[in-house]
């Protein structure tokens, strides 16, 4: 390697440890509100309907209202427990 190509190499190993950060433009969801979409998309109903009706049993307690949603429409622990989490924090703000 002559001295040329060598400080190529240097000054780009230089550049790839000071060049900054890169960071998304869009922020990833998580929590319970990640499931949402595929809730949307598994039982046909947009997720205002569900919250909707989640509200409608109130006061009853989280776990009740899960298995309410498991037992009448179907939903799997994990998207009903999310749903009602994600609803009763929203409702808490």
């Amino acid at each position: 390697m002559n001295a040329a190509a060598g400080a190529n190499v240097k000054e780009l190993r230089m550049s790839v440890r000071t060049s900054p950060k890169k960071t998304s433009p869009t922020t990833k969801v998580t929590g319970p509100a990640s499931y949402l979409p595929s809730i949307e998309k598994k039982y046909g109903k947009p997720i205002a309907e569900w919250k909707k009706l989640i509200r409608s049993h109130y006061p009853a307690k989280h776990m009740e209202i899960v298995n309410r949603l498991k037992a009448e429409h179907g939903m799997g622990h994990g998207h009903a427990n999310a749903l009602v989490g994600h609803t009763l924090a929203e409702d808490a703000e």
